[in-house]
């Protein structure tokens, strides 16, 4: 009987030894397929998403390419603004120098073309445009056109200068204080000079130019219009007194004794606005013959001197 358990057993441990030899192969060569079949699933899914992506943005419309600008001179007065781009515009726009923009309407055109008249003198311009997928564009440069006619603006004490000068005939010029009624003086030449009264306070001058040809040109500046202060030397017999006033007040008083140490007064940092307005200051006289020299500044740094012979 032991002998028959005993080829009983061999049977089974050779039947085993067999299983496993030839299973060995069969489960190695399952792997291999299964990764293969998952590279393959994998690199179908990877094509799919690149091709879906590419139609994406094809059908989105976007774009490497900004919008294209140009501006070409017609005239010498004008130059004609050229936008364009393959896909449509949002916002298009201009403006000279730092001034207010100037929009264009795109209304989803792809192409904008218009005229934009030269101002005179040297302007720089500047062009923005952007596509409606944000992609955008800029555009700057400087021109220089001479003027027909000149007019210049210069403050000589409480009055202004005017003068204007044109390569035609001057028919006219116009002037005005911020927002009041003009003054208009006729010219009939080439060139003028007026003297106008600069009014207390800062104010806006617009002045205008007319040719006989109705050429025109515009200038504004902001003048501020001061006063000298008011100064006076005197004395009471053991002092010499100097006074001052100024509608804006006095910022700094100066003087001198017979040419020797010279005196400050810094009001304003002692005193306020409403007792600077006008001041009054005593200071003992030396024995003999004294030579003040005083200066008095106001609150815009304008001065007035006066010198004064004292004896006592």
């Amino acid at each position: 009987m032991n002998q028959i358990l005993s080829i009983d057993n061999s049977k089974k441990e050779k039947a085993r030894k067999n299983r496993t030899r030839n299973s060995g192969p069969i489960e190695i060569e399952s792997i291999l397929k299964f990764f293969s079949i998952a590279i393959l699933i994998f690199g179908v899914l990877m094509v799919a998403s690149g091709s879906y992506s590419m139609y994406k943005e094809t059908s989105e419309g976007s774009s490497s390419i900004n919008p294209s600008i140009s501006v070409e001179q017609v005239t010498d007065t004008e130059v004609l603004l050229k936008v364009s781009h393959d896909k449509a515009l949002s916002i298009v726009k201009y403006q000279w120098n730092e001034e207010e923009e100037t929009p264009i309407e795109c209304n989803g055109r792809r192409q904008i073309e218009t005229n934009i008249e030269l101002p005179s003198g040297t302007n720089t311009l500047k062009v923005y445009a952007k596509d409606v997928n944000g992609k955008e564009t800029e555009f700057s440069k400087v021109y220089t056109v001479e003027k027909d006619i000149e007019i210049n603006i210069e403050a000589n004490g409480n009055n202004i200068v005017l003068t204007a000068s044109g390569k035609d005939i001057l028919q006219y010029i116009t002037y005005r204080w911020d927002e009041e009624e003009e003054t208009k003086v006729d010219i009939n030449d080439y060139e003028t000079e007026q003297t106008i009264e600069i009014p207390k306070g800062l104010h806006k001058l617009t002045v205008i130019a007319v040719d006989v040809n109705n050429k025109t040109e515009t200038e504004e500046q902001e003048i501020n219009g001061v006063t000298k202060p008011e100064l006076q030397i005197t004395t009471d017999g053991s002092n010499f007194i100097i006074n001052a006033t100024d509608e804006q007040g006095i910022k700094k008083i100066e003087f001198i004794v017979n040419d020797e140490k010279q005196y400050v007064l810094n009001l304003d940092e002692v005193l306020p606005l409403e007792q600077r307005k006008e001041f009054e200051y005593a200071f003992p006289l030396n024995d003999g013959e004294n030579i003040i020299q005083a200066t008095v500044y106001n609150e815009n740094d304008v001065s007035e001197a006066l010198r004064a012979t004292l004896r006592k």
